[in-house]
């Protein structure tokens, strides 16, 4: 969905490229929880195109944009991001655009185009998205089906058994934070908020960077909050994605609230939607054994299931959300 669109396009903002994501004003509501507790935390700036539905005395429309319409212009103000409406003519999009672009690299703020109908002219869309064949895939279990440690000996086994050069991105909750109280290293992005976003994120940073490989750690609740990014990440399937799904079977850190997890096969869900490579597995050491494979080994799905439990006194990064992701981002280029 277009919160989604908005962590792709994050994605390939943090590994140095422009991001993009259009959609139409309806789906503002789902792009909130990004914007706000990613984009403008971590200072994330992405480009914006809202097509706008139901503008106060504009073209009658339908009655579901009877509300949103209004309070579009306001909720892209209540959220701080700079907005215009898109040009309705083209030798005004140049000057648009430069101005987008200072903003957003003055700020480092998104930016939106709020485009009212009627600014560009109709264009039919003849061409559909090419089909892209399902491969075949036999899912690997582990011999023990039940989880048998906690998330911390999980994590210690990514941070022993990634390279030096792959990205590491810890979902929200305590994901994040145990893997910056493990070990802080500039390869890893800690997301906070932004609840089901990370493998969204971890898309756009592998199809921009696609010489590094991409862990992105998961959780059960997350993963379950947007279902609808594994169709994406499957249909773009980056041969250099690691999405490793760590399932307690909870919300463990907003108090511990039992998910549906248990009565979701995960691991058909992820076959569903063209992962090429399926694990469901109980231990550290296979988890090891996924990670030593190459580089490009095809987009995997690991389904890790776990105990409940965390660190006492589990402590959150020290460092400004904006100074991680400079960190992050200058770790990225280095390695262009």
């Amino acid at each position: 969905n277009e919160g989604d669109a908005v962590a792709i396009a994050s994605g390939n903002q943090l590994a140095g490229h422009r991001g993009v994501a259009m959609f139409q004003n309806s789906g503002l509501g789902n792009a909130v929880n990004p914007l706000t507790s990613m984009n403008h935390t971590f200072r994330i700036p992405v480009l914006l195109i809202v097509t706008l539905r139901g503008e106060p005395g504009g073209p009658a429309d339908a009655p579901q944009h009877g509300l949103m319409g209004p309070i579009t212009t306001s909720m892209l103000d209540t959220m701080q991001v700079k907005w215009e409406y898109f040009p309705s003519e083209a030798a005004e999009i140049e000057p648009a655009l430069r101005r987008a672009v200072k903003y957003m690299d003055a700020e480092s703020l998104p930016f939106a185009f709020v485009m009212k109908k009627g600014s560009v002219s109709p264009y039919e869309h003849r061409q559909l998205l090419p089909e892209v064949p399902m491969p075949r895939v036999k899912v690997r279990s582990s011999s023990v089906p039940q989880p048998q440690v906690r998330r911390t000996e999980m994590l210690q086994a990514v941070q022993s058994h990634s390279r030096a050069s792959d990205i590491v991105l810890g979902t929200t909750g305590y994901t994040g934070r145990e893997l910056y109280a493990l070990e802080h290293r500039q390869n890893q992005f800690y997301m906070i908020g932004s609840m089901g976003c990370v493998s969204s994120l971890a898309l756009g940073l592998a199809l921009a960077k696609p010489g590094l490989r991409v862990i992105a750690l998961d959780g059960d609740g997350s993963v379950l909050m947007r279902m609808g990014a594994l169709a994406t990440n499957g249909y773009k399937r980056p041969a250099n994605m690691v999405h490793i799904v760590l399932d307690n079977s909870r919300h463990e850190s907003t108090g511990g609230q039992a998910t549906v997890a248990p009565a979701i096969d995960l691991c058909a869900v992820a076959t569903a939607c063209g992962y090429e490579h399926i694990h469901d597995i109980s231990w550290p050491t296979e988890l090891e054994k996924i990670l030593d494979k190459p580089l490009n080994a095809g987009l995997t799905f690991v389904r890790a299931r776990i105990l409940p439990g965390y660190p006492d006194a589990l402590p959150r990064p020290k460092e400004e959300p904006r100074e991680l992701a400079n960190q992050f981002s200058e770790y990225l280029k280095r390695r262009s």
